[in-house]
């Protein structure tokens, strides 16, 4: 849709925020296809389903999060702690060094932009101010968003640790908008989403095909009047749109 044929916007929304993984470029696909190569190697040593594989590698990386954070690092450092455990300590050296390189291909993945996610973005940033918000390793999402050359539309960029409402809170108070005049794109609800609504924020869900476990926020509704859920980049500035009539 052109910026011609938008709603007109009785209100205008201050500030407008971006996720990055799996929102403006794919991600999540990578971790998948190295959670499959975890199972394949830690599969030479016990049976998968016995050992209930994927479950207590999802335990250990949610106890490691406080330590590692987010990202192809802890993940990687995750995976050599449960292949350890759950194959009692019976796993090679040389798998081991293989888990490290499943964490360094993730590393360096190319970034791969989602549909019609330039022009989207280009068309909010052309009404208002916007800005990437994402969480992960520091030098891991430098990377990426140098990589998928879009840095140059936003007008600031900020990579934190953890995406919560106090994280949300000093963005907002560093940019001086307040919370009712900012809206959030992303694919978490648990992240993108539900931490801003709770803040008195807006939100436009853009639901991936694949979600990390640790992201699901299922007791999150998302059929409120302050979120709208769009199935592609290229409804991202009628939302936007839509949000700013809501306002009024």
């Amino acid at each position: 849709m052109s910026p011609a044929h938008l709603p007109e916007d009785p209100c205008v929304l201050e500030l407008i925020g971006f996720d990055g993984d799996d929102t403006l470029w794919h991600s999540q696909d990578y971790y998948d296809a190295a959670q499959a190569e975890f199972e394949r190697i830690v599969g030479r040593y016990v049976d998968l389903a016995d050992a209930r594989v994927h479950e207590r590698l999802l335990a250990i990386e949610s106890g490691n999060i406080h330590v590692f954070g987010y990202g192809a690092k802890g993940m990687a450092l995750s995976m050599i702690e449960a292949a350890f455990e759950i194959t009692g300590g019976q796993i090679h050296s040389g798998d081991l060094h293989r888990l490290v390189g499943i964490g360094k291909e993730v590393l360096s993945h190319p970034v791969e932009l989602l549909p019609g996610v330039r022009a989207a973005v280009e068309q909010v940033a052309a009404r208002h101010r916007v800005v990437l918000i994402t969480k992960g390793d520091l030098i891991h999402q430098q990377a990426k968003v140098a990589r998928s050359q879009l840095g140059d539309l936003f007008h600031r960029i900020e990579i934190v640790s953890e995406k919560d409402p106090s994280a949300y809170a000093l963005v907002l108070r560093e940019c001086e908008v307040e919370a009712a005049d900012f809206a959030m794109v992303g694919n978490s609800l648990r992240s993108d989403i539900a931490p801003v609504v709770a803040l008195g924020g807006w939100g436009v869900y853009m639901p991936y095909h694949s979600t990390w476990s640790l992201e699901l926020e299922p007791g999150f509704a998302t059929d409120v009047p302050r979120v709208i859920e769009v199935e592609g980049a290229h409804a991202i500035p009628a939302a936007i749109a839509t949000i700013a009539q809501r306002m009024g």
